[in-house]
């Protein structure tokens, strides 16, 4: 299942992030910690499409990912004395970015969800499937490839509880280790891993009709 969601293929995948400033980074650091306006908003220029998709796929709300992208860049200016310099620029504003778009997350109210339940695969009694699967006969990086499946997989994954889509999106999207995870979401790592685990049973039983379909 974890093939599906290789960030590399899916659309806006951002987890590979790079900068591209001319110069060095370490000359664009010491700019920056200097407070030349050009390399701040150089840094702006170059970075917030990129922080902007981050905070998109968390938060599916316009306004909400500008605010956290704003909120991102504001945080990211006051820690620059602070930034040691042993993670490139662009992941470490990622990092800012997701905290961002994960406490605006906690503040705004909840919308109606489907019980994680409701979307499982059901068992019986042998341990196999209530519900049978049919074989997707198609390669998964494939599939991929098309617009309407890519369309498939992002409103399934959209139809997942928060709690359980925020896990899978950082995981599996975002590339998080299940530690990072945890400490993002205040969490255990053990609850991280039982939600990752149910969010991609989900995302099975989710995506089959669609993808028996293309395959």
């Amino acid at each position: 299942m974890t093939g599906l969601l290789e960030p590399q293929t899916l659309p806006g995948a951002t987890m590979a992030m790079r900068t591209s400033f001319d110069g060095s980074e370490a000359a664009l650091l010491s700019r920056l910690r200097a407070g030349d306006e050009a390399a701040y908003e150089q840094l702006v220029r170059e970075e917030s499409r990129h922080l902007l998709v981050v905070a998109r796929r968390l938060l599916r709300n316009e306004e909400d990912a500008q605010d956290a992208v704003q909120q991102a860049f504001l945080s990211a200016f006051r820690a620059l004395p602070s930034f040691n310099g042993q993670s490139r620029l662009g992941t470490w504003l990622h990092r800012i970015v997701t905290n961002a778009a994960l406490m605006k997350m906690r503040t705004r109210g909840r919308r109606p969800e489907e019980s994680i339940e409701d979307l499982l695969p059901s068992f019986i009694e042998d341990g196999h499937h209530v519900q049978q699967f049919t074989t997707w006969n198609v390669r998964a990086d494939t599939q991929l490839l098309r617009r309407e499946t890519r369309t498939h997989i992002r409103l399934a994954i959209d139809r997942l509880p928060d709690a359980y889509r925020t896990v899978l999106l950082l995981r599996d999207i975002e590339e998080l280790s299940t530690e990072e995870t945890a400490k993002a979401l205040g969490v255990t790592t053990n609850t991280v891993k039982i939600r990752l685990h149910r969010a991609r049973q989900a995302l099975v039983k989710l995506l089959d009709p669609a993808m028996t379909r293309e395959s």
